[in-house]
């Protein structure tokens, strides 16, 4: 299964920019984007940008990825004998 994860840019060079995912930076492509810029939010799948979004987008994905991991831990306690 592969997961799109929402990236900050914070360097362009032509097709490619840095982005930014959870603190760590990694190059992607981002010819599918119009108009690309620093500091935008785009969303990353397989090392392209393959749209942008919001920084509300950006914050309830990470408000439902939180909910996610708390649902995991609380099964993993659940488990445990």
């Amino acid at each position: 299964m592969c997961l799109a994860v929402p990236a900050k840019i914070v360097k362009l060079d032509g097709p490619n920019a840095t982005v930014e995912v959870r603190g760590l930076t990694r190059t992607a492509n981002v010819a599918f984007i119009d108009d690309p810029a620093v500091g935008d939010f785009v969303l990353l799948h397989a090392g392209f940008a393959i749209r942008k979004w919001s920084a509300e987008d950006v914050a309830e994905f990470d408000r439902i990825m939180k909910e996610v991991e708390e649902a995991a831990a609380e099964c993993d306690q659940e488990e445990k004998p």
